[in-house]
Formats: C-alpha cells, sequence, structure tokens
C-alpha cells in the first residue's frame, strides 16, 4: 500500500514518487534520465527565472561545488573558489578604489535627502552630547579641585547647578539624537531595500544566488544603516567638539591649546588614517563572503538531499568551511588590527595630557586650571577617537555599500520599443522553428519544434525525463530565448512583449512554483489580487484543495510556512495550482499539475482543473501521466528536443513508439497500485 508521508492512504490521494516519474516539486532534468543516469550529451543547462517559480533544468547547483559555480551559472565574482572579488561600484571602479568607495557612499547618501534635516539635527544633537559630556568632566574637575580649598558656598553654587544641568542635558540629548537618527535612517533603509528588492527581482536569476541576494537585502542593506548612524553622525559630531575644545582650551593658554590640537589631530586624523590601512583590504572580502557562506547555509540545507544523492555532501562541506575558517581569519584579523589602534589611541590620549599639563605650567597656569585642562584633554581625545571607530566602519563598509550601489546605480534598460500589452482573453500562439541551446556546441534542449496553439485549442505535451518538455513551457513564457526559430503570440514575437505584462497572457503552473511564508489566502491572491471569496473557492476546489482548507481551524488564514513546508507536497502542488486557476491566462501552461498525487486524485484534479479552465482559453499541459490525456486536441510527444509523435490519444495508443509503451506500462503499474490501496 502506498501512502503520503504525512497522510494516511486515501485520505488526500498523494503518494511518494515513482522512479519512472520526476521527484514532486522538482523539475525535470534534461541531462539525468528516470532513473537517475547520466544522459550523454545533453547541455548543463543553467537556473533561469520563469513566470510562477524557478525551474532548473540540467544539474542542480547541489551536484556541484556551491563555491565553484560553473560558467553557465554566471555567478556574482565574489563566489569564485579563488577568493572574493570585489564588486564593481561604478564604472571604472571597484570598492578598493578610493572613487570607487566615495561614488558608492554618494550614490548611498543621495537617497537621505527627504531627511536631511533629521540627519543634520541628529548630528548637531550628537555635538551637543559629546560637548556637555566635556564640559561636565570639566566643570566637575573645577569644583572638586577648588571645594578642597574650603571657599565659600556662594563661590560654587553656578558650579553645583552647571554640574546638574549638564548631567541632565547628556542624557536628554543622547536620547534625543538616538530618537531623531534611527528615525531618520530605518525611513531611509525602507526606500533602500524596496529598491534593492526591486533591483535584484530585475535580475536575470541565473546571475545570483538565493543566499547571496539574501545577504545583498540584508546584511549589505544594513552597511548603509551603518554608515550614517556609526561613521557620519559620530564622526561630525567628534570633529565639532573637538573644535570647540581646542577653542575653550585657548580661553585658557594658547600654548596648551597648541598642544591639544596636535594631540586631537593625531587622535583624530592620523589613527583614523592608520585603522583604515591597516583594515581595509581584510574589510573589503568580508562581505562578499558572508554573502556566499549564506549561499552555502542555502545550499547545504535545502539543496541535502540532491548533495547526498550526487555524493557531493563532503565536497561542499570543505567549500563551505574553507569559507567560514577564511572569514574568521579576516574577523581575527580585524579585531587585531583593532586592538592595535584603539592601545595606540590611549597612548596618545595620556601623553597629549600629560603634554598639556607641562605646557601649562610652564605658561603660568594655576593649579586649578591646570587640572581642567589635563581632564578636559583625557576627554576631548577620547572624543576624537570617535574617528578611529568612524574610520574603521567605513572600511569594513566599503565592499557592502558597493554591493548595494552596484544595484542602486545600475543604468536602467532603455525602454524597448515593442507592441503594446496584449490585451483581451483569447490568444494564438505557435511554434515556428523553435531551436533551444543553453551552451554552444551542445545538444539542443530544443531542436525545430513546431506547434501550433490556438485560442481555445488544448494540447499536450509528454516524452521521458530531459526531452525539453519544461524548456518548451520556459520559452512560451519568455522565460528562455530560443537561438533559432520564433514563438509569436497573436502574429508577434513572445520576447518583443513587454516582460511585466506578458504574464496576464501567459502563465500557469510552472516547475517549482514558489509557495510564500504566508497564509492560504495570502498565496492565492498572487494570482488575482481582488479575488473574492467564491473565487477562492471555486479555484480550490477546481484544484482539489477546498476541502482541506475548510478542515483547517484558520481555514484561509492557514499560513503554510517556508516554501510550503506546513504542507504535504501534493498539497503545496494543489495550492500553486490553484493560484494558477485563479489567475486565469489566457494561455494557461500547466507543468506537472498532478505530481504527488496518487492515480485517482490525479485524474479528479486534472479533469477538474481544465474543467474549470474557460472553452476559449488555450491550455499547454506538460505531464508524464499519460491518463486523463484522451479529452485533449493534440498530444505531441518530445524526445532529446525533438517532435517524435503528434496526435490525439487514441491515434498515437494505436501506434507503435514512445506513447504505447509507456501507456501499457503506466496503466500496469496504476493497475497494480489501485489494487493494494484499501
Amino acid at each position: 500500500m502506498s501512502r503520503g508521508p504525512d497522510q494516511p492512504a486515501g485520505a488526500s490521494g498523494e503518494r511518494p514518487a515513482r522512479p519512472d516519474r520526476p521527484v514532486p516539486g522538482r523539475p525535470e532534468q534534461p541531462g539525468i534520465s528516470s532513473g537517475g543516469e547520466v544522459v550523454p550529451g545533453r547541455p548543463d543547462q543553467p537556473v533561469r527565472a520563469v513566470p510562477g517559480g524557478v525551474s532548473r533544468d540540467g544539474a542542480t547547483p547541489a551536484a556541484r561545488d556551491p563555491g565553484a559555480p560553473t560558467a553557465a551559472e554566471a555567478n556574482p565574482p565574489e563566489l569564485t573558489p579563488n577568493g572574493p572579488a570585489p564588486t564593481v561600484a561604478g564604472p571604472g571602479a571597484g570598492p578598493t578604489d578610493v572613487g570607487g568607495a566615495t561614488r558608492a557612499e554618494w550614490a548611498v547618501l543621495r537617497l537621505a535627502r527627504p531627511w536631511l534635516g533629521r540627519l543634520v539635527g541628529a548630528g548637531l544633537l550628537a555635538a551637543a552630547t559629546e560637548f556637555a559630556g566635556l564640559a561636565l568632566m570639566a566643570t566637575a574637575t573645577w569644583l572638586l579641585m577648588s571645594a578642597a580649598g574650603r571657599p565659600t558656598l556662594d563661590r560654587l553654587t553656578v558650579a553645583i547647578v552647571a554640574v546638574r544641568a549638564l548631567a541632565v542635558s547628556r542624557g536628554v540629548f543622547r536620547y534625543t539624537e538616538r530618537l531623531a537618527g534611527h528615525d531618520a535612517v530605518l525611513r531611509m533603509i525602507t526606500d533602500v531595500r524596496a529598491r534593492v528588492f526591486a533591483a535584484l527581482a530585475a535580475r536575470d536569476a541565473a546571475t545570483q544566488r538565493t543566499g547571496d541576494a539574501l545577504s545583498r537585502l540584508v546584511s549589505d542593506v544594513e552597511a548603509v544603516q551603518d554608515l550614517l548612524l556609526r561613521v557620519l553622525v559620530p564622526g561630525s559630531a567628534a570633529a565639532l567638539v573637538s573644535l570647540l575644545a581646542v577653542g575653550g582650551a585657548a580661553l585658557i593658554s594658547l600654548p596648551a591649546a597648541g598642544v591639544l590640537a596636535v594631540g586631537l589631530l593625531v587622535a583624530g586624523v592620523a589613527l583614523p588614517t592608520l585603522a583604515t590601512a591597516l583594515t581595509r583590504r581584510a574589510a573589503d572580502e568580508v562581505a562578499p563572503l558572508r554573502g556566499a557562506l549564506a549561499v552555502d547555509a542555502v545550499d547545504l540545507t535545502h539543496g541535502a538531499a540532491d548533495l547526498a544523492a550526487f555524493g557531493a555532501t563532503d565536497r561542499a562541506l570543505a567549500a563551505a568551511e574553507g569559507r567560514a575558517r577564511r572569514l574568521a581569519r579576516l574577523e581575527r584579523r580585524l579585531a587585531a588590527a583593532g586592538f592595535a589602534v584603539d592601545a595606540t589611541g590611549v597612548l596618545v590620549s595620556g601623553l597629549t595630557a600629560a603634554a598639556v599639563v607641562v605646557v601649562a605650567l610652564r605658561a603660568g597656569v594655576g593649579g586649578v586650571l591646570v587640572g581642567v585642562l589635563a581632564v578636559g584633554t583625557l576627554a576631548a581625545v577620547e572624543i576624537a577617537l570617535a574617528l578611529v571607530g568612524a574610520a574603521r566602519q567605513r572600511a569594513q563598509l566599503r565592499t557592502g555599500l558597493a554591493r548595494v550601489a552596484a544595484l542602486l546605480i545600475a543604468p536602467a534598460p532603455p525602454p524597448a520599443a515593442g507592441p503594446a500589452a496584449p490585451t483581451g482573453d483569447r490568444h494564438d500562439v505557435r511554434f515556428a522553428g523553435v531551436t533551444v541551446r543553453y551552451r554552444a556546441g551542445a545538444a539542443p534542449a530544443l531542436d525545430g519544434v513546431e506547434l501550433d496553439l490556438p485560442a481555445g485549442r488544448r494540447v499536450a505535451v509528454v516524452g521521458p525525463s530531459g526531452a525539453g518538455k519544461s524548456t518548451l513551457a520556459a520559452v512560451l513564457t519568455g522565460a528562455v530565448r530560443p537561438a533559432a526559430g520564433r514563438v509569436t503570440l497573436d502574429g508577434v514575437e513572445v520576447s518583443a512583449y513587454p516582460a511585466e505584462e506578458l504574464p496576464r497572457a501567459i502563465g500557469g503552473l510552472l516547475a517549482e512554483a514558489y509557495v510564500f511564508h504566508a497564509s492560504v489566502r495570502e498565496n492565492l491572491l498572487l494570482g488575482r489580487p481582488r479575488a473574492t471569496e467564491e473565487e477562492l473557492a471555486a479555484a480550490t476546489r477546481a484544484a482539489g484543495l477546498l476541502d482541506w482548507v475548510r478542515a483547517q481551524p484558520d481555514g484561509w488564514d492557514t499560513v503554510v510556512g517556508e516554501q510550503g513546508g506546513q504542507l504535504s507536497g501534493g498539497q503545496r502542488q494543489r495550492l500553486a495550482l490553484a493560484r494558477a486557476l485563479l489567475a486565469a491566462p489566457a494561455v494557461l501552461v500547466l507543468d506537472e499539475p498532478t505530481e504527488g498525487l496518487d492515480p485517482a486524485a490525479a485524474d479528479a484534479v486534472l479533469a477538474s482543473a481544465l474543467a474549470a479552465t474557460p472553452a476559449h482559453h488555450s491550455v499547454l499541459l506538460i505531464s508524464h501521466r499519460l491518463s486523463g490525456l484522451a479529452e485533449l486536441d493534440e498530444i505531441v510527444v518530445l524526445d532529446a528536443g525533438r517532435v517524435v509523435q503528434r496526435g490525439r490519444h487514441a491515434e498515437l495508443v494505436a501506434q507503435p513508439g514512445w506513447y504505447r509503451d509507456q501507456w501499457l506500462l503506466q496503466e500496469a503499474a496504476e493497475r497494480g497500485y489501485l489494487a493494494l490501496a484499501p
């Protein structure tokens, strides 16, 4: 008896994958036969984006070392195994170039213009906080030293009140500065993250990996926040207070003020320059390595089964551990450099205070004021040392900012002069001599395919694993462009239509349609945002999921988990099918819509889905199962990218060939399955 991993037999109509069928949720692999052996002469095909999900034809990423992507994957250069390469921040400049880093910072800071007033206010409040601390130390020193001489109370009253006022105002200024600064920065980060997400979404999926995209969206965007809150605001405040400290010292003693100025220059200019020089090279590698480790985490968790199947687990773990060790070494190097610079800063602070005291005594300054100068110098140099932290932080943010800026300042492609968006709900599609090659010199994934799909026609595409069925769907949806031939929608090439408008006419359930970590309702509304509950019910009923939804305590608000992790394979597939039916494109593409279901449930769901599709809408059905295809207008058999048979079900069963052989095998297997079922 066969049953789903999380359902009793007969309860959900699901079953485990069979050897002659692809694994549920995994697209067909042209380089791998149904039995799992490698088929010679089939191309390694890259990851490609398709509406409704991502299909991976050819070797999966888990079959390769995650740190050594093939040329076909065109991964970002920072993920190369020989060490991360800096991302280009602008034309002719990388993040290791001073000009490139500056351009990256300005590209990011331009987005802060709407909140410039808040940021300037935060900087002034930070300066007021530091100045209040400096004045508090100087005033308290004067008060203590003066009180030692037992003066009359009226001489100390003003100082006592000043100490209390400065202590309170310092806390108020700090709170207000954090409130204003974080409010402005968080508003800006919302805008930056939205822009970065839009830029990543607009990219070809072959140029990015999921983990690296996540690193750009989270860690690299946080570099923008740190640039403002940990570099610009404290750095500008320290510079301003240093000038005020020198001015205050000059009121007491000009020679002492000169010595203080020299010490502040060493602490606020020389040491930050040294810190930048010591940390720049290592810091430039940290952000790409973190992105690579994010890729490793995704590949090692989500691709664990594939890695084990291809015997690549040890190699992938070794590559990930190597990158983790390198990142740890870099971070230890940065920590050691930071400790050395901080220790030097403490030494500079002490030497400057001692020099100020010596110069002040020689200039004839009184004992109480000498103490004020000494303590004030220690406080002022400590404030100036904030520039060291800002410089070190800036060096560590350079690469992250460059990776963000590369997305923000990338030139937008000029609007292509093409046809207007497809309108109406009747469209004719034609494949004319379509040939697709994923690599030069490799066998074609599609070879001279001819196919007519006028409005209202329903065509099934079948064939062995790796025959090119999912490639055919990707070409139809515009995700893959043919090397030769044309795919036209109403006489106009599919590639000529706007990419954002084409899914309204052509779409559906494609390989690995993504299910989001959200409720059932939210996942369905991606297909039609304004759908009513009656329309949701009709779509889920056609997909065979309505009874399950109604049985859940939260109903439509049931959360399905990350990538549908709270659902079984068949439920996840039916949820994606319901979303496709709800969207109701004029040309509906269904790639293995009943994968993971037992024969009886699969036939019922397929018949229900086809019945729910309007009669004037055309359907392209891709399936390994041959049952349920008798009512379709045409069945096209692909093998090695070529059409080897075509006709209706009865015609193909009556003539020798792959279709009849596979039909007999599946019928025998499914009769045995049904005989074992209760």
